[in-house]
């Protein structure tokens, strides 16, 4: 554990994108409910992913994390649960199959609601307001009852985390994930994706390979790990009242854990000594993520290394690149350097997503398909000149057939971003363009394993 750390600690330290309340007495009455909930996620959970990210920062194992950028109370249905899953199984078994690695599945979901944002308020037509900070804090509407910072909304938030993780566990568990089901996992409207037919031959070589097993005497339907899969939740961790209100101690260890989500990540703008969020996630044992962007020195990176894992803890440490397809090759082997320099474990994941934001003609956000895939190319060559395992993927995306990314071979174009732009936040990769980009990663993944074999002999 950590020493001389308390839940309310971070209280004492700088807290930097966090909404204002206006009524103490109302926000000390939600969190008190929320301190009386179940936990969401249990401790042994949380163990049981950073034992598998341990094995990913080993080199044996990759981790696949992705999901919504920010998760809204309007959209929330079974059908957007169940399409954004079922296409993070189908990327996982595209990078299984064809790296032969294991894929650790991490979702952004049941608590991905807060986001930071620039400044408290904003101005339109003369008139101001808080900023939109994610539907767990308030509304996206410009009106003055919507965007009142709502310390209500975390109650449904947490409502709404419940009935998602619910039916993940469902999935993951309950028959759906069964590699039988490898075929129905395909959406009807990537059948439109060139991508298709290759993933519909991905699924014919695993459906024979498990008819070969049966005809040796393997019955699958008795292999647990082929009946279905595990699958964690992640989030920001934000909103600093919800994390602590749903920390425990665990009964087993007597260690705190933030059961809000199985892994917690701190964010670009919220990674600085003396921060709140730092203090806040040093004392808890989840698996911990940090995005590194190019404001990062390598100093101050092993300074927070040190803070949130002084043991060392293999599995303990994600390190989230965030540069920009332009700038990863020059920024990053730096921290690399650096961290494989003191000693420490990590596994080093890529977020392709937040460095490549353009505003295209049209006005819409978006991120060009090429952009994310150049980065992605470029965070593999850094990690195999460094000799360093590229150990994930960080990404925004929806099962949802959105228009919000241009570009990959569904050839969303910027005038055809207006037709399905739906994201509350960030654009998102589609189903289609999230398939391609597995089958990138697996070529890459296949890439690093022949250069390891090479060194190896």
């Amino acid at each position: 554990m950590a020493s001389n750390w308390t839940p309310d600690g971070w209280k004492a330290h700088e807290a930097r994108h966090l909404p204002a309340y206006e009524d103490a007495s109302e926000l000390a009455g939600a969190e008190a409910t929320l301190a009386k909930f179940p936990p969401l996620v249990f401790a042994g959970e949380a163990r049981a992913l950073k034992a598998d990210l341990a094995e990913v920062a080993a080199g044996k194992g990759f981790l696949l994390q992705g999901g919504d950028c920010a998760e809204s109370f309007a959209e929330h249905s079974a059908d957007n649960i169940r399409d954004t899953f079922r296409v993070l199984l189908q990327m996982a078994v595209v990078m299984t199959f064809a790296s032969k690695q294991p894929v650790v599945k991490v979702g952004r979901m049941a608590g991905q609601f807060a986001k930071p944002r620039s400044a408290p308020t904003e101005t339109i037509g003369g008139k101001e307001l808080p900023s939109y900070f994610g539907d767990i804090i308030n509304g996206i509407e410009f009106e003055d009852s919507v965007r009142r910072n709502d310390p209500a909304r975390m109650i449904q938030a947490y409502g709404q985390s419940a009935a998602t993780l619910n039916l993940l566990r469902a999935f993951a568990n309950g028959g759906y994930a069964n590699l039988r089901q490898v075929h129905q996992w395909t959406l009807d409207h990537i059948g439109r994706s060139p991508w298709a037919k290759k993933f519909s031959e991905t699924a014919d070589r695993i459906g024979e390979a498990l008819d070969f097993m049966a005809a040796c005497g393997i019955d699958p339907m008795t292999v647990p790990q082929l009946q279905g899969t595990s699958f964690y939740t992640s989030h920001e961790a934000l909103l600093l009242p919800y994390e602590q209100a749903l920390t425990r101690r665990d009964s087993l260890t007597g260690d705190w854990y933030d059961c809000s989500a199985h892994m917690l990540w701190i964010g670009d703008r919220t990674r600085f000594e003396g921060s709140a969020h730092v203090e806040f996630l040093r004392g808890v044992g989840n698996p911990i993520g940090m995005k590194c962007g190019p404001s990062l020195e390598p100093d101050a990176l092993l300074r927070m290394l040190d803070t949130l894992n002084p043991a060392r803890e293999a599995g303990r440490m994600t390190l989230i690149s965030r540069f920009g397809h332009d700038k990863v090759e020059d920024g990053l082997p730096k921290l690399v350097r650096a961290v494989q320099r003191e000693g420490h474990t990590v596994v080093w994941s890529c977020d392709p997503m937040h460095g490549n934001v353009i505003k295209a003609e049209s006005g819409y956000k978006t991120r060009p398909f090429e952009r994310i895939l150049a980065e992605v190319k470029g965070f593999f060559a850094v990690h195999r000149a460094e000799g360093t395992h590229a150990g994930g993927i960080h990404i925004e995306m929806t099962g949802q057939d959105v228009t919000e990314c241009t570009g990959g071979a569904v050839a969303i174009t910027d005038e055809a971003l207006a037709d399905r732009y739906h994201t509350h936040c960030d654009p998102r990769l589609n189903a289609a363009q999230s398939i391609e980009l597995a089958f990138l990663l697996a070529d890459m993944l296949n890439l690093e394993a022949t250069e390891r074999a090479k060194k190896a002999a």
